[in-house]
This record gives C-alpha cells, sequence and structure tokens, in this order.
C-alpha cells in the first residue's frame, strides 16, 4: 500500500516538490524556479504555464531521480502563494498573466471596496482590511481595465487551485486561500455576498471553497502521461502557504506562534476567533485545521530585501555572495554603525499597509562599507518585524517564544538579531525550510486518512531550544528602534510625493 506524500509548494521564486514519510520525514526533494515580471513600479506578474512547467519538471526528476516511483505516492497536495488573480475560461485556460500577491496596482478598487462596504466592516467580515495585495481589489482591476478579458473570465483562481485543475480536471479551493481574497467571510467559512453584491462581482467566478483536507479529485491520464504520477493518485487541494507554514512549524494549538522568514516575512499566532486590532495593522487567515484560525502580521520584502542587496554586491559576477554577506553582518557591531534600513522595497502590508513605501538606507557615512550595509538589511527587517509583534501584545496575544521557519531561519547572525531586538527565545524546528510543504503534506495525509487530524503536526515538527536575547545589545537596538518608526513616519510625506500617479492598462 502507498504511504509517501506527494506535497507541492509553489512559492513565489519556484515550486517545491517533496515527497514525504508517513513519520513526516522528507525523503526526497526536487526544484523548479520560474520567474516574475515587474513590468511596471508596484506590478508583479507570473505565467501560470510556468507553474505548470514547474510542477511537471519537478514531479518527473522527483519520481526519476529517487528510489521512489508513483506506485508508491498514496496522495499530491499543495501549498501556494497567496492572494493572486489568475483569470482562466471556460476550459480552464489562462486568459493573461497571473497578477500575484506582492501586485499593487489595485489601489483605487481597494479604495472603492473600503468605501461602498466601509473599512471597519471588510475588516469584521474577512479578517483583513481591504488592500491592493488581495484577490477582490485585482479582480476589481481586471473588469475596470481589461473589460474583455474580464467578460471572458469563467472563474478566479490562486496558483496552487489552477495547478490542482490541472492535475483534476476540477475547480477547487480551500478555506485558507479564500481567506486570503478580501471576499470570505471568515466566521460563516463562506463567500461573503454583502462584499460580492456591494462590488458587484459575480460569486460564479469564484471556486468552491472546500476544507483544506478534502480530496477533490484523483491524477487524470493526461495529467499523469506529463508528470509520471499514477492515474487515479488522489488529490487533496492543501491550503496557502501561510496556512501550510503554520502546520508545518508544528503550530496547531492556542498559544503557539510562529515567525517565517523567506522572501517575505511573518509573526503568526493560534486562536479560535478573529484577532480585531484597532488599528487594523494585524490580520486572521483560517487555518488548515478548521476549527482554528491564525492572526498574522506579514511584511512584503525580508529575505528579498538581502536579495536584493546580493544582486547588487555582484553584478554581473557569477557565484552567491550570501556567505560572504552573512559573515560581514555578523562581524559587524550590533546596530549597524548607527546605519538604518527601511525595507520597503516592494510597498508594505503589516504594520503600515501603504504600497507608496520605498526602501531606504537612513543614516549612510563614510565610514559604513558592505558589512554595515549587509547588517542593517538584516536589522531592518527584525525592527519592522516588531513592530508587528508589539501589535499583536497590544491586543492580548499570548507569545512567549516564537517557532522561527523559512530559508532565513538558516542564517546564524539572522537568527540572534531577530532574538535581540524581538526580544523573545527563539525555538528551532527540525525542517526550517520544508515547513510549508510539511504542512501540506500533513493536508493530503489526514485528507486520505494517514494521519488522523492536524495535532500530529506538533509530533512531526517538535521544537528545540534556539537563540536568547543577548542583554548586552539590548539597550542600543531598543535606541534604534525607535528612531526606526520615527524614520518611516518622517519619510511618508516623501514618499506620497514620489509616487507615480495610477497607471491603467496592462500586459495580456
Amino acid at each position: 500500500m502507498p504511504e509517501l506524500i506527494l506535497a507541492h509548494d509553489l512559492g513565489t521564486t519556484g515550486n517545491k516538490a517533496s515527497l514525504f514519510g508517513p513519520e513526516g520525514d522528507p525523503v526526497a526533494s526536487a526544484y523548479a524556479p520560474y520567474p516574475t515580471a515587474y513590468s511596471r513600479p508596484g506590478w508583479a506578474e507570473q505565467d501560470p504555464g510556468d507553474w505548470w512547467g514547474a510542477v511537471v519538471r519537478s514531479t518527473q526528476e522527483l519520481l526519476g531521480g529517487s528510489r521512489y516511483g508513483p506506485d508508491d505516492v498514496a496522495v499530491v497536495a499543495f501549498s501556494g502563494q497567496m492572494m493572486a488573480c489568475l483569470p482562466v475560461d471556460a476550459e480552464g485556460a489562462p486568459l493573461r498573466s497571473a497578477i500575484i500577491w506582492a501586485d499593487q496596482r489595485a489601489e483605487a478598487q481597494a479604495d472603492v471596496l473600503a468605501e461602498r462596504v466601509g473599512r471597519r466592516r471588510v475588516y469584521e467580515i474577512t479578517g483583513h482590511r481591504a488592500g491592493a495585495s488581495y484577490t477582490a481589489a485585482k479582480a476589481m482591476w481586471l473588469r475596470d481595465e481589461q473589460p474583455e478579458v474580464y467578460r471572458r473570465t469563467h472563474r478566479l483562481l490562486q496558483p496552487k487551485d489552477y495547478v490542482a485543475y490541472r492535475l483534476t480536471g476540477e475547480i477547487a479551493t480551500d478555506f485558507s486561500d479564500a481567506s486570503g481574497t478580501n471576499l470570505f467571510d471568515l466566521r460563516a467559512r463562506t463567500w461573503s455576498g454583502d462584499i460580492l453584491q456591494a462590488i458587484d462581482l459575480d460569486p460564479a467566478l469564484l471556486p468552491p471553497a472546500q476544507p483544506s483536507a478534502t480530496v477533490i479529485g484523483s491524477v487524470t491520464a493526461s495529467a499523469a502521461a506529463e508528470t509520471g504520477l499514477r492515474p487515479g493518485t488522489p488529490v487533496v487541494i492543501g491550503g496557502g502557504d501561510g496556512a501550510c507554514a503554520t502546520a508545518g512549524a508544528g503550530v496547531v494549538g492556542p498559544g503557539d506562534a510562529y515567525a517565517y522568514l523567506g522572501a517575505s516575512s511573518w509573526i503568526a499566532n493560534i486562536s479560535r476567533e478573529p484577532l480585531y486590532d484597532p488599528a487594523q495593522r494585524t490580520f486572521t487567515f483560517a487555518h488548515l485545521d478548521p476549527d482554528y484560525l491564525f492572526p498574522t502580521g506579514t511584511m512584503q520584502c525580508a529575505g528579498g530585501s538581502f536579495d536584493w542587496l546580493e544582486r547588487l554586491y555582484r553584478g554581473g559576477g557569477e557565484g552567491a555572495l550570501y556567505d560572504e554577506m552573512e559573515e560581514q553582518a555578523a562581524g559587524a557591531a550590533a546596530g549597524a554603525g548607527g546605519l538604518l534600513f527601511l525595507p520597503y522595497l516592494i510597498g508594505e502590508r503589516s504594520p503600515h499597509w501603504n504600497p507608496h513605501a520605498r526602501g531606504a538606507f537612513v543614516g549612510l557615512t563614510m565610514t559604513h562599507g558592505r558589512a554595515e550595509m549587509a547588517r542593517a538589511v538584516l536589522e531592518g527587517v527584525a525592527f519592522n518585524l516588531r513592530i508587528i509583534l508589539d501589535a499583536f501584545r497590544e491586543q492580548g496575544a499570548p507569545i512567549a517564544a516564537l517557532r522561527l521557519i523559512g530559508g532565513g531561519a538558516r542564517s546564524d547572525a539572522w537568527r540572534q538579531i531577530l532574538a535581540d531586538i524581538l526580544n523573545v527565545p527563539l525555538l528551532r524546528t527540525g525542517l526550517i525550510v520544508e515547513a510549508t510543504a510539511l504542512g501540506a503534506a500533513i493536508a493530503g495525509g489526514v485528507g486520505v486518512g494517514l494521519y488522523p487530524g492536524y495535532e500530529v503536526a506538533a509530533e512531526l515538527a517538535p521544537a528545540y531550544p534556539g537563540e536568547e536575547p543577548d542583554p548586552a545589545h539590548a539597550g542600543r537596538y531598543e535606541e534604534q528602534y525607535g528612531v526606526f518608526r520615527e524614520a518611516y513616519e518622517a519619510l511618508v510625506p516623501i514618499y506620497e510625493r514620489m509616487a507615480a500617479p495610477r497607471q491603467t492598462g496592462g500586459t495580456q
């Protein structure tokens, strides 16, 4: 009897296919990248054909390059980047490139949503403020600016949902991805008729929303021929990457909390009810487990900021410089010699919700070099996460320690910087990078009965003591934290003056 779970994690930069054993142990993996098009400031699009191609390549590599074959796979499940907008026709064919989570073009449409429904009411219904990052505003932009595409649209899909359709021929989404659209009633676990009516969006465009462990279908003969999977293999819809990372971090009960450090970054904890911040700095998603939610604060550009700096340092040269940069950052003094970095390279969600925000080095002098700049970038991300953590503390969230996952968690220097600036102990898990894929695998295992329920995540992803805050750095970082917050506020008027006029039209 097959016992392996194939989890696909469709991230921002590529798809990672992972095989997990019944004990949650990763036994093989393969990765296939795909590009993002940034054709204008604030725009970010991907070709859905690249998603499918990456799934095909990574599956073929996984099954062809390991000692496991298609008959060993009990179920396929998904994690995916959230808050996208991909219009497809009645045959499921994409009508244009997908507008992904990082895209901020639909600011005017988000304002219309807020005006028609009410900002507080949107937040109460969906758990999220009205914003340009979400699917609702992007769908409205599509209707307003590309009416011919909108007229032909049969469904609006998220990345994992499109790939699941290519595998099974079935259209579906799950509660967690639906909860990142600004269109979902978080308490009722259904699409919000009030919001859809207010913005005149046809509810038929939205796929059926189901629990994350739902078996939506099985691998078709044609998809099997492309991927190498066994026809008839069950497919579980899985969840959005945030929800999968939450479960994969072992965060499956009240009081659990974690930080994810990847291209973007977030802090999240577990609750049974939405957490409503009076300032709407944080928001709430549906957990993979239908009994829970996870309040979250997400920043746009975390590891992405370090990637940006690495590209500048490397220029056109070969060979990544991450190890060298981390070593330099670790060797620089705490506080980076008074240099601050504001990590708002693609606007910002939590805590500022300002698509016009931009990155900045503040305090540069002739004495600063690469080491201080590298450290300032790592510290700047941590300072922004500190604002998010403080927002949770103000709301009474019981966060005594943070599990840390994501690619950035591999950095010794960054982990200590986070512990010092956040002023909380960090906990490590065994699968810091694979946590998102593990969450998808857990949903798959629950869906086909390999696991009794999501509580198994606490056993599959146990936490171990990690970094503790260094008291020697506390005073310096507290002082800089205040300056960091003031620097952003001082630059807000300049961001507004520099903002380009809103653009219309787009690529097909």
